[in-house]
Formats: C-alpha cells, sequence, structure tokens
C-alpha cells in the first residue's frame, strides 16, 4: 500500500488502529477532562464490520464511518500527530465524501468534542457546518453536517 492509498481495515490493524486513535486522542483527555469516545470504541467490532477504513504504511490515520438510512456518520477521524499537516486528514474527509456518494447518501454527520477547538477551524474549511451543541452525558458535543450536490 502506498502512503496516498486508502482501503478497508483487516483484524491485523485493530492494534495499529488503536495505536493511531490513541496518540491522536490522548492529548485531549487533560483538556476535556476525560477519556475521549474514540478511544473506548470497540475497535475489533468496527473493523470487523467494514466501518474502518486506514492509509499509510506504518498506519498513519484512519477513518470509522457507518452507513445510515439517510446520511453517513464521520464516527472517528485520526491521523497520528507525526503525520499532522501533511494532507492525511484532507485526503481522508475526501475519502469520506466519496464514500458517501457512492453510496447515494444525501449528507455526512459528524462530531466533536466543544473542547476541541482545532476541529471546530478544520471542519467548517471543508464544508460541514454546525447544526446544534448538545450535551450528551460527559460529552459536551458540536454536531456537523455537510450536505452533498
Amino acid at each position: 500500500m502506498t502512503e496516498e492509498e486508502i482501503r478497508p481495515a483487516v483484524a491485523a490493524d485493530v492494534p495499529a488502529v488503536r495505536a493511531v486513535i490513541d496518540t491522536a486522542f490522548h492529548p485531549y483527555i487533560e483538556r476535556i477532562g476525560l477519556v475521549p469516545a474514540p478511544m473506548e470504541a470497540d475497535h475489533e467490532a468496527n473493523v470487523a464490520a467494514g466501518h474502518v477504513f486506514v492509509t499509510g504504511e506504518p498506519l498513519t490515520g484512519l477513518v470509522v464511518v457507518e452507513a445510515r438510512e439517510d446520511h453517513l456518520y464521520l464516527d472517528i477521524i485520526a491521523v497520528r500527530p507525526d503525520a499532522h499537516g501533511t494532507g492525511v486528514g484532507r485526503r481522508l474527509l475526501h475519502f469520506v465524501e466519496a464514500h458517501a456518494r457512492e453510496l447515494r447518501l444525501p449528507e455526512i454527520r459528524l462530531l466533536t468534542n466543544a473542547k476541541m477547538w482545532e476541529n471546530q477551524k478544520i471542519y467548517p474549511k471543508y464544508g460541514y457546518e454546525v447544526v446544534e451543541r448538545r450535551v450528551d452525558g460527559p460529552y459536551d458535543r458540536v454536531h456537523y453536517r455537510k450536505r452533498l450536490d
């Protein structure tokens, strides 16, 4: 696999998937005061269900997506910190959009913790709009959507 390719994850990728997610989200633990939800996800189940797509050798980034009736839900996007600024996140977001179009879904939805303000600067640059801010249990979340043409 080249650095540019994005492919479905396989069972052998689960440790690397976990490592990328953990390194990407670990810095937020202190800021938000609890472990970010992606760090507690069932990575084995997500991979087995075909929801995880990865890039890089070794893995530099990934997305976890789930097709819903009327949208594609982008559950997790994670890029290794040492790959920030190299275009991995941009390629993954473009992949998610292409994947939603292939599935003929009219929009993409995602959410981020309100204290992950870096994300709130990134998503609007890619056409995502804020739908609402809502507290879900211990998480203060900003919900986004991107309508596809």
